[in-house]
C-alpha cells in the first residue's frame, strides 16, 4: 500500500481522515492533487467517474501516465476540494449555508454536472441552495457573504443575483410586516455584506418601490457598523479590517475608509429628507477627516443644506471640531451649508413674488437662532479669526433676527475670549449686531459691558433715553430703521443740550464756591469780581446759540404786539 505524500503545509484533520480512508483501500493511489498548499494522493478512476474536468486533463495530457495535477484555481481552496473529493469517493459530508456557494462553484469548475453523471455534485448543491439556503433571509445573506471570495464565477452562475433577489423581496416584506422584534433587525444582517452587494440589494429594493425610510434605515445601520469609530463612537481611530489584520499603516486604513464612505454616499437615495441631519453631519465630518473627494463632500453639504431648519447646535459642532474636540475644523463647509440654505430661501421668496427682506420664513428664523447659538459655542476658540466669525454671522439676513440678543451673546463671548483686541477690531466684531434691536435686558447689560466699544454703549444708552422721552414701551417700539433716522436727525440737538448742561453745571459750581468762600475777603471779592463777567459772558454765548435772531433774521411776523396792521394808519400832512 502506498504511503501518503504531504506538503510542507499542515493538512486539516478532516483531510487527514479522508487520506487515511483512501489509503485503507486495497488499491494504491496513482495521482497527486495539489490545491493551494495542500497535496493529497487519490485514485484517478474515482475522480474521473465524477469530474469531467479531471478526465479531460488526464486524457489530453502529454504524459503517458499523469501522476500530478495542479488544481490551485479551484474555487473555495483545499477545504472545498476535500469535500468534492469525498463526494467522488461516496463519503458523506455536510452541506451548509456557509459552504454551499463554494461547493456549487467548485462543482462547476470540476464539471461535476448531472449531464456527465447522474446525481452529481452540481445537482446536490443546487437542490440545497434553492430548497434550504435561499428559503430564509438570514440564509440568503450568509450565502451572499460567502460569494465575496468566489467572484467572478459566483456571478457567472447567477448565485449572487439569486441571493440579491431573495434578500430584496424578504427585506421589503419585513419592512412592511415585521416578523420579529426589533422591526429593523434585518439591517444588522445586511451590515455584514460588502458595499458592492449592498448596492445591488438597494437597487433591487428600489425597483420594488421600497420606501425611503426603509432604505435610510439600512444605510444608517450599515454605516454605523462599518465606520463605527468615525460615525458612532466619534473617536476617529479607524478600524482594522478582517482582511488585513496585521495592517497598521494609518494612511492605507484611511484610504480604505474613504473609498467605503464615498461608495455609501453614492448609493444614498435621492430623497434628501430621508436621513436625519445628525447622521449626515457625521458623514460629512468623516468625509472631511478622510479627505474624501470633492463631489462626495458637496453632495453631503447639499443634503444638509436642504434640511438645515432641523439642524441643532450640536449637529453644527460635529462638523466644526476634530474628533478629539480640541481644535476647529475648516469652517468652510458650515459656511457653504448656511449660504446654500439662505439662497434657497431667497429663491422661494422670489418665486412666490414676495420680498425676502420683508417676509422671512419660520425656517429662516429658526436657522438664524441656531447659527447665533453656534457662534456662541465656537467663539471661545482662540484660532477663530474675526473674518471667520463675521463671515458666518453675516450669512444670516438681518430681517431673520427679530432681536439680536443671541448674536450679542456670541459677540460678548468672543470679546471675552480675545481680550487683546483693540478698539477698531472690537468695532469690527460688533458690526454684525444692530444695537437698536436688542431687548431691554440686553441693552441694560450692554450699557454696563466694558468689553464693548464706546460707540455701541452710547447707542444702547441713547436708545433707552429716547424711548423714555417718547413714552414708548418695548411692545410698541418703532422699527430699527425709523429709530436710526430719528437718531441721526437729533444728533445736533443732543450736542447742544450736552453743551448747555455743561455750562449750567459750571454755574452751579460757581455759586457753590461763592457761598463757601463768603464775602469777607477782599481777595475773594476781587477774584470773583474779575471772573464774573467772563463766566456770564460764556453762558451768554451758549444761550445765544439758541437765539433765533443770531443769523440776522429780520422776520417778526410771528410776534404779536397788539397792533392791527390789516389797515394802514392814515396820516394828515399839514404845512401849517
Amino acid at each position: 500500500m502506498a504511503t501518503p505524500t504531504r506538503s510542507n503545509s499542515r493538512l486539516s484533520i478532516a483531510m487527514e481522515r479522508t487520506g487515511q480512508w483512501v489509503f485503507s483501500q486495497e488499491i494504491p493511489t496513482d495521482v497527486l492533487i495539489e490545491v493551494g498548499g495542500a497535496t493529497l494522493s487519490l485514485h484517478k478512476f474515482m475522480l474521473v467517474a465524477k469530474s469531467n474536468y479531471i478526465r479531460k486533463l488526464i486524457m489530453e495530457s502529454d504524459e503517458a501516465d499523469l501522476t500530478r495535477i495542479d488544481l490551485s484555481d479551484v474555487p473555495g481552496g483545499p477545504e472545498i476540494f476535500e469535500k468534492a473529493a469525498k463526494f467522488c469517493y461516496g463519503v458523506n459530508f455536510e452541506i451548509t449555508v456557509q459552504n454551499v456557494a463554494a461547493l456549487r462553484c467548485a462543482a462547476e469548475y470540476l464539471q461535476m454536472t448531472d449531464a456527465y453523471c447522474d446525481n452529481n455534485l452540481v445537482g446536490r448543491a443546487e437542490d440545497f441552495l434553492s430548497q434550504v439556503a435561499l428559503s430564509s433571509l438570514s440564509g440568503a445573506i450568509v450565502v451572499l457573504k460567502s460569494c465575496e471570495c468566489l467572484l467572478p464565477i459566483a456571478d457567472d452562475l447567477r448565485i449572487v443575483q439569486r441571493c440579491v433577489d431573495v434578500i430584496s423581496v424578504k427585506v421589503c416584506n419585513e419592512a412592511n410586516f415585521p416578523s420579529r422584534s426589533p422591526p429593523n433587525w434585518w439591517t444588522e444582517e445586511l451590515s455584514i455584506l460588502d458595499i458592492e452587494f449592498v448596492g445591488k440589494i438597494i437597487s433591487a429594493m428600489k425597483q420594488r418601490d421600497a420606501k425611503a425610510p426603509t432604505l435610510a434605515s439600512a444605510f444608517i445601520t450599515y454605516t454605523e457598523r462599518n465606520l463605527r469609530d468615525l460615525v458612532r463612537d466619534h473617536s476617529g481611530n479607524g478600524f482594522k479590517s478582517s482582511k488585513c489584520p496585521s495592517e497598521d499603516d494609518s494612511d492605507i486604513r484611511r484610504t480604505r475608509q474613504s473609498e467605503l464612505l464615498q461608495s455609501i454616499v453614492s448609493l444614498l437615495p435621492s430623497e434628501k429628507a430621508a436621513f436625519p441631519v445628525h447622521f449626515l453631519c457625521c458623514l460629512l465630518r468623516s468625509a472631511i477627516f478622510l479627505k474624501a473627494s470633492t463631489s462626495c463632500k458637496n453632495e453631503l453639504e447639499k443634503r444638509i443644506s436642504a434640511i438645515l431648519e432641523h439642524v441643532t447646535v450640536d449637529d453644527l459642532l460635529v462638523l466644526s471640531f476634530t474628533y478629539d474636540g480640541e481644535r476647529l475644523f475648516d469652517l468652510e463647509s458650515v459656511r457653504r451649508i448656511i449660504s446654500g440654505f439662505v439662497e434657497k430661501e431667497k429663491s422661494v421668496a422670489v418665486f412666490n413674488a414676495g420680498d425676502f427682506k420683508e417676509a422671512v420664513s419660520t425656517a429662516m428664523q429658526r436657522v438664524a437662532k441656531t447659527v447665533d447659538a453656534y457662534l456662541g459655542e465656537i467663539a471661545t476658540q482662540l484660532e477663530l479669526t474675526i473674518s471667520k466669525f463675521n463671515g458666518i454671522a453675516m450669512l444670516v439676513p438681518k430681517p431673520a433676527r427679530k432681536v439680536d440678543d443671541d448674536v450679542y451673546r456670541a459677540i460678548d463671548i468672543y470679546l471675552k475670549a480675545h481680550p487683546n483686541l483693540d478698539e477698531i477690531e472690537r468695532e469690527k466684531v460688533c458690526s454684525v449686531m444692530d444695537p437698536l434691536k436688542l431687548s431691554y435686558e440686553a441693552r441694560l447689560h450692554a450699557s454696563q459691558n466694558k468689553r464693548l466699544p464706546v460707540q455701541i454703549v452710547l447707542h444702547a444708552l441713547y436708545y433707552d433715553q429716547l424711548k423714555l422721552r417718547s413714552g414708548v414701551d418695548d411692545g410698541n417700539t418703532p422699527d430699527a430703521a425709523t429709530t436710526r433716522n430719528q437718531l441721526q436727525a437729533d444728533v445736533s440737538l443732543v450736542r447742544e443740550n450736552e453743551a448747555l448742561r455743561a455750562e449750567l453745571l459750571k454755574m452751579k459750581m460757581y455759586i457753590s464756591d461763592i457761598k463757601k468762600g463768603g464775602q469777607g475777603t477782599t481777595s475773594g471779592k476781587s477774584s470773583s469780581g474779575s471772573r464774573k463777567p467772563t463766566f456770564f459772558s460764556s453762558v451768554s454765548k451758549t444761550l445765544g446759540k439758541l437765539n433765533p435772531f443770531r443769523h440776522g433774521s429780520k422776520d417778526t411776523s410771528h410776534i404779536d404786539d397788539g397792533v392791527d396792521i390789516t389797515k394802514p394808519r392814515r396820516r394828515r400832512f399839514s404845512i401849517s
